[in-house]
């Protein structure tokens, strides 16, 4: 039998923050627990929240700059006397350390890369972390489009794995009275739910899909109401915001203020696969950005297993999310009459269609299956 890797997971993203990296890192570093030794250093925070299967050392969230100091000085503690065979950078920010950590133990050296983690426009960045991504033994990336942007940095592609990332699959639908009650709670009996989940950041676009788009939909389909589950980031990196406040205040003027709700963040699973299975379209508005492109989309996967239907701009690794006719539609990029059309005949269609098909593609992204893909990716070359 084989012995078992042992990988030093380095990482800031991780829960208390909360967001789609967050999310991926920590399923990345449970499955890779099934399959070898694993050690995190996480932010302050973590531990509380962490996997049994999961050894996890915190470093300080904030600043940035002692966050960073304090993961290399325990991350070397940890390389010098466990002896890691890889050392994961959970993002583009932690890949310095993961390849600096490796030269002082003799370590591979990888990391986990989102599109904005190459593309990132900070002077700084560019200068000192991005270089360090063609010195990696391997990269994995998390879309098509990611890969694109690793191979433009110089990264081999020989030493590139594209691996998407995984969603939670549903063991059963949730029930119809959670439902009711859910729908009752929020003044949505009755109406006709899109459904937005995510950060309220400038990318996601929410503030231009209710000056474009909802006015266009509510004017066909009186009944149907934007419920947003979400904030804008307090800890995110680079990530320019839109407010809960500044959505508010476009919907008025706008004349759709009745027409929208805000949630808040639910990190409660089965109150968001409430939220999910209440919904009839799932609405990814985001923009296309030159320099903040969408990695993945990975909130598209987990609408299409609870069996809703996504409408999205075909921009950034949304195109690896959607499967289009299946798990719902792509549009031309700021195309908002389009985008506006294909979530009303949505609307307008059977929603039993779509929930079986939708379903289907997401089983694919099982995290079991990306912890299967990431292990492999992570083993010698030429194992």
């Amino acid at each position: 039998m084989p012995e078992r890797q042992r990988i030093l997971l380095i990482t800031r993203n991780l829960p208390p923050l909360v967001g789609g990296m967050e999310r991926l890192n920590w399923h990345m570093a449970d499955e890779l627990a099934k399959q070898a030794d694993v050690q995190v250093i996480g932010p302050t925070g973590a531990a509380a929240l962490k996997p049994l299967s999961i050894v996890l050392t915190e470093a300080p969230l904030k600043p940035l700059s002692l966050c960073l100091l304090v993961a290399f000085c325990k991350g070397l503690w940890i390389a010098l006397r466990w002896k890691p065979d890889v050392i994961l950078a959970g993002s583009g920010l932690t890949a310095p350390i993961a390849w600096l950590l490796s030269k002082t133990c003799g370590a591979r050296s990888a990391a986990y890369l989102h599109g904005f983690d190459i593309t990132v426009n900070h002077r700084l960045y560019r200068k000192l972390w991005r270089p360090t991504f063609k010195k990696l033994d391997h990269v994995i990336v998390n879309s098509t489009p990611t890969q694109q942007l690793a191979l433009a940095a110089g990264v081999n592609r020989s030493n590139i794995s594209i691996v998407y990332p995984g969603v939670s699959l549903p063991e059963t639908p949730q029930r119809a009275e959670n439902i009711a009650v859910f729908k009752e709670r929020h003044g949505l009996t009755g109406k006709k739910i899109l459904l937005s989940v995510g950060r309220l950041t400038t990318r996601k676009g929410l503030r231009e899909f209710v000056e474009q788009a909802l006015p266009t939909i509510v004017k066909t389909e009186p009944d149907a109401v934007l419920v947003v589950i979400g904030e804008a980031p307090k800890n995110s990196l680079g990530a320019g915001i839109q407010s809960m406040e500044s959505i508010q205040a476009q919907a008025k003027q706008s004349g759709v203020a009745r027409h929208i709700r805000f949630l808040g963040v639910i990190t409660d699973k089965n109150l968001l696969a409430t939220a999910y299975e209440a919904a009839d379209v799932h609405v990814f508005p985001v923009r296309q950005i030159p320099d903040d492109p969408e990695g993945f989309g990975m909130v598209a996967i987990e609408a299409a297993a609870h069996g809703v239907p996504t409408v999205a701009f075909a921009t950034g690794g949304i195109i690896d999310a959607v499967e289009v006719e299946q798990s719902g539609y792509l549009v031309t990029p700021d195309d908002y009459p389009a985008l506006a059309y294909f979530v009303l005949q949505l609307l307008l269609e059977s929603t039993s269609p779509w929930q079986k098909s939708a379903v289907s593609f997401a089983q694919s992204f099982s995290w079991s299956a990306f912890g299967t893909q990431v292990n492999a990716a992570l083993q010698p070359q030429g194992r």
